[in-house]
């Protein structure tokens, strides 16, 4: 199977194989189905929540874009297809990683224009809206750099919610909003089972004074949720026992109240189900895309056991405590029992929301610290996405451009898929699994630094044990040099390659990316252990002491650890301001001109296979069928029109 499908702007498709898939029986093949379906129909609530806007700029380009009287063969027809393609795969106007507005190529005439000629009924226009007034409404989103420029910002000393155009708030300000979550904490301090405040819910302002919109079958987002729910029906008639079926009618029961101590209920059941092979997430789970670290963006992912890949995973999860107990921080912080904590290998079957088309390749879940204290954590590496992104790589010229020389190389090509697989399974499993917060310390005490300590705290977790000596004995990695090849490609993208994601300059926001940048330049600062050397007026990136090096992860894990105990927010701020922030200009350039003559894509995401159901003469599922022939184009519009239900 091809790999690799198409490449526009900065991005590149690729597709995914359900390794295995003919294996499962029909009954789960069915259920994979009706997940599947209930994935979908949540794309038209993430388009919204990335911006107010997005759904109707969405529909007025995919009409010009379908319409045959519009000349398709013009460099402004081609522009625009490049935009709405970019939209697509951002969930909206702006870019899913680095989230500033695109910057359109097509001029506003050549879409006004446009706009006359197609049919004016199956545009976005409200209720007695004319075309002209529409291009009032939303030209301006589009087209002026200064209007909602930036979907989610996190700009030191700004108001975060109201330079953010991300469609969390309406009418209120970072402080407001802040007090008032604050105050809903104080009405139940001392709850030992919190819940996650304002996960679920648009908070607005009018002349009542703020309240919460909550998302809901009865509320915000009605028509997309109820859709789910039918569909998460039907999954309960098929699950594999009668705790996934439990945890299924939860997830309803959750979506038609809207009720957050559901919820609760939902993750502490979802936690404990380990004997059915098909699992998924589906609601408003991630909070990367608010600038407070509150409100959860819709996403949806269904999967199954990857078996053999799995035997890793679970090897990690049974020495969980040993590596809890041997961990190098303050062991206040440690936790003195851990529990629950459970790995797969997994092979995504259906991916929807913020977890498509751009996907993770791994997911610690729940996300309450007080869920994963008591009853533990489900973590997953997504092997056939991995294998995907392996297999697109291979042979790009990428790493003999940047890594410092062939021994290095030799190192990295030897080892580095298996330590990668193994760093992402350290980080989710471990890493996110880890620790304890001190009794008192809010969960949401380091506000808008919170993700990016979070993501420090896992990746250094397992930077300081895949060069253990541990993973030799449990036959994790191969022998002691393995963890050479991640430290180096870990360090080298923190300082230097991951730049190639940010645009000429700007700073680093985007919570991962200033996690690895943190990691890198404080460790480069601390010593004679990383240099960046010049050769043929190139720089490179040389460990000279990989021990050494460990042992610098391992400070600044206790460190990074004390900060999320004890809720530090100004040391929080401290580190990720100084570490994480600002980039080289001087090194930017150069990266950037020297990845630009390989041309490659810096970001890839991926299309969905198509799951077809077959029907027996009874009118009765007989099996399903994987299809992977179609293309980008067709897939987004498909969704468009079949799981429209917000616009």
């Amino acid at each position: 199977m091809n790999y690799s499908d198409e490449r526009f702007a900065d991005l590149q498709l690729l597709r995914y194989r359900l390794n295995g898939f003919e294996q499962l029986s029909l009954s789960q093949k069915i259920l994979v189905y009706y997940l599947s379906k209930a994935t979908l129909y949540g794309r038209d609530i993430t388009f919204d929540q990335f911006g107010k806007y997005n759904l109707r700029i969405r529909k007025m380009l995919e009409t010009i874009y379908t319409d045959l009287r519009i000349p398709h063969d013009t460099e402004e027809f081609r522009a625009l297809e490049i935009y709405l393609k970019r939209l697509w795969f951002s969930n909206g106007i702006y870019h899913h990683y680095g989230c500033e507005k695109f910057t359109p190529s097509f001029s506003s005439d050549y879409l006004r224009q446009a706009l006359y000629v197609v049919d004016a009924t199956r545009l976005p226009l409200r209720s007695g809206q004319s075309v002209d007034e529409l291009c009032e409404e939303l030209f301006p989103v589009i087209f002026n750099p200064g209007v909602l420029s930036k979907r989610v910002n996190k700009a030191d000393g700004e108001d975060l919610v109201a330079t953010s155009a991300c469609n969390f708030y309406d009418g209120v300000t970072q402080q407001e909003a802040e007090d008032f979550y604050q105050r809903q904490k104080s009405l139940t301090a001392g709850d030992t089972q919190p819940i996650s405040y304002g996960l679920n819910s648009t908070l607005v302002k009018d002349d009542k004074g703020i309240r919460e919109e909550v998302w809901s079958a009865d509320g915000r987002y009605a028509n997309a949720i109820r859709h789910i729910v039918y569909w998460l029906e039907k999954a309960k008639s098929v699950a594999e026992n009668d705790q996934q079926a439990r945890i299924i009618e939860l997830l309803i029961r959750y979506y038609e109240t809207g009720n957050l101590r559901l919820f609760n209920d939902y993750c502490i059941e979802w936690v404990s189900e380990h004997e059915g092979r098909i699992d998924f997430v589906n609601g408003f789970i991630e909070v990367y895309g608010d600038p407070l670290a509150l409100k959860g963006s819709w996403e949806g992912i269904v999967e199954y056991k990857d078996l053999e890949a799995t035997k890793r995973t679970q090897t990690i999860s049974r020495n969980a405590q040993w590596f809890e107990d041997h961990s190098p921080v303050d062991p206040r912080f440690r936790k003195p029992q851990v529990k629950g904590v459970t790995a797969n290998a997994i092979c995504a079957a259906m991916l929807g929301g913020d977890e498509y088309p751009s996907t993770a390749i791994g997911i610690n879940l729940p996300n309450a610290d007080w869920i994963r204290a008591e009853h533990g954590s489900k973590s997953i590496t997504i092997s056939n996405i991995t294998d995907a992104y392996n297999k697109a790589s291979h042979g790009n010229g990428f790493k003999e451009e940047f890594v410092i020389d062939a021994p290095t190389l030799s190192l990295i090509e030897k080892y580095g898929d298996v330590c990668d697989n193994l760093h992402t399974d350290l980080h989710e499993c471990l890493g996110h699994g880890s620790g304890q917060l001190l009794v008192g310390t809010d969960p949401d005490a380091l506000k808008a630094y919170g993700n990016t300590i979070e993501e420090a705290r896992a990746d250094l977790f397992g930077l300081y044990y895949i060069a253990d000596t541990k993973l030799v004995e449990l036959g994790l990695v191969p022998d002691g040099e393995a963890y050479k090849s991640q430290y180096y490609t870990y360090i080298m993208n923190g300082l230097m390659t991951q730049l190639i994601r940010i645009q000429p300059g700007a700073q680093i926001e985007e919570a991962h990316m200033r996690n690895r940048a943190l990691i890198a330049h404080w460790c480069y600062e601390q010593g004679d252990v990383i240099q960046l050397e010049r050769h043929d007026g190139k720089s490179y990136v040389r460990i000279s002491d990989y021990e050494a090096l460990r042992q610098l992860f391992a400070r600044l894990l206790a460190e990074i650890q004390r900060i999320k105990s004890e809720g530090d927010y100004a040391a929080a701020r401290m580190l990720v301001e100084r570490y994480a922030v600002q980039v080289d200009p001087d090194i930017h350039q150069e990266v950037l001109a020297r990845y630009e003559k390989l041309n490659l894509a810096p970001y890839k995401g991926f299309i969905n296979p198509q799951l077809l159901p077959v029907y027996d003469d009874k009118g009765e599922i007989c099996d399903i069928e994987v299809n992977y022939s179609e293309s980008y184009a067709h897939q987004m519009l498909r969704y468009s029109s079949e799981y429209a239900t917000l616009i």
